[in-house]
């Protein structure tokens, strides 16, 4: 049996529940705190407790092993399986892609995904000391907006996309993170503004780089029949896709790597039975602006190369034919890495219940897609109403 007639055979399961701590600086707060808010506002929202749980998934990176076991003994101790899910950036993300497995094969009828971050300041990839760095780090490899800094040179080199464009995606990201109250930052910028802040990497600046962050996202997921029990308006998880990165003799390697992301978003849009023509809001990995640009391209919504211009024409505006991280992406809302993920998700499921407020996309969409980038591969998932 290939795949997706497996697929196909499982049980239909939606999102009812969704809920988040706002992402920014909460020194005084710990992974349990954080992750209790989320997760009792998912449960209003799904019009649940936890002793409707059956099983959980907890998205981490840098906390300690066990943190699932930690963050929902906030919540409860009934002694159902919980498992820690760790894929860098992506782990959030592969904790729902997960839960729906388990679910959508009835293993389980109601899940709670939930992911949490409490991040240290400065660069990730950065070795700790010169002495403890590997060749390629001294060489400016393996750090994350270095990576993203080359294949935005290369991509300008090759197809002509400029600074202004690269920039103009931090413009679009934080005037939409000034509609999100859950976001990090909530002032938009101009782009003479970012043009000229401090170069981290160029042609990235200051603004076109994701902060570190803390934040907890939560959601409930359910199959489709058993979705009555709950209050919460069900968004159907109509397919997904995953992957690692595939050697390219010209790539910069890593999670930006190009090629197998539009493999795996193929595989996604089959799944689901749509294209990216019928794609309505989108959520994509924006740890770095010039992301944004390979991300539309790669997912199909432009031809290679003219992502840059995408962005530059408003396309992934809010009121664009095509919108692009409309709650500020991690840009602007926040990166909190093992919380990601799942608050790409819910950002989704709003614009697809409709109740995004002043940054609701208009014309009743129906289809959302995320994508969301880790250390150690991609996640696409499709959302439907």
């Amino acid at each position: 049996m290939s795949t997706l007639e497996a697929w196909k055979n499982m049980r239909e399961v939606c999102i009812v529940g969704i809920g988040m701590h706002k992402f920014g600086r909460w020194p005084d707060k710990s992974p349990g705190d954080l992750v209790r808010e989320a997760a009792l506002a998912a449960f209003e929202d799904a019009g649940c407790t936890f002793k409707d749980i059956e099983v959980g998934f907890s998205g981490r990176v840098q906390s300690v092993t066990g943190t699932g076991q930690y963050v929902f003994g906030e919540l409860g101790q009934s002694g159902i399986l919980i498992d820690n899910v760790e894929k860098a950036c992506a782990s959030a993300s592969t904790a729902i892609r997960v839960a729906t497995w388990v679910v959508g094969a009835g293993l389980y009828d109601v899940a709670l995904c939930t992911g949490v971050e409490k991040m240290q300041r400065g660069l990730l990839g950065a070795p700790m000391s010169e002495a403890s760095a590997s060749y390629s780090q001294l060489m400016g490899l393996g750090i994350m907006p270095g990576e993203y800094a080359m294949r935005a040179r290369r991509h300008m080199s090759e197809y002509g996309s400029t600074r202004e464009m690269y920039a103009q995606v931090a413009v679009k990201s934080h005037k939409n993170g000034a509609l999100n109250p859950y976001a990090q930052y909530q002032t938009p910028v101009t782009l003479e503004e970012v043009l000229n802040a401090r170069m981290i990497a160029d042609p990235l600046t200051l603004y076109q780089c994701s902060p570190s962050s803390d934040g907890a996202a939560a959601t409930v997921i359910c199959a489709r029949e058993v979705a009555h029990r709950f209050r919460g308006k069900p968004i159907t998880i109509a397919g997904w896709g995953s992957g690692t990165p595939s050697y390219s003799p010209v790539g910069i390697g890593g999670d930006v790597a190009e090629g197998f992301i539009a493999k795996v978003s193929k595989e996604a849009y089959e799944r689901a039975g749509v294209g990216p023509e019928d794609v309505n809001v989108c959520q994509v990995h924006d740890a770095f602006s010039a992301g944004e640009v390979f991300a539309v391209e790669e997912l199909g919504f432009c031809p290679t190369g003219e992502g840059g211009q995408f962005i530059w024409e408003g396309r992934a505006d809010i009121g664009g034919d095509k919108p692009v991280n409309t709650d500020g992406g991690l840009e602007s809302r926040g990166h909190p890495m093992g919380a990601t993920g799942i608050a790409q998700a819910i950002e989704i499921v709003h614009q697809l219940r409709g109740d995004a407020g002043p940054r609701q996309v208009p014309g009743n969409p129906t289809v959302g897609l995320q994508h969301n980038v880790g250390v150690g591969g991609c996640n696409i998932l499709i959302y439907k109403k």
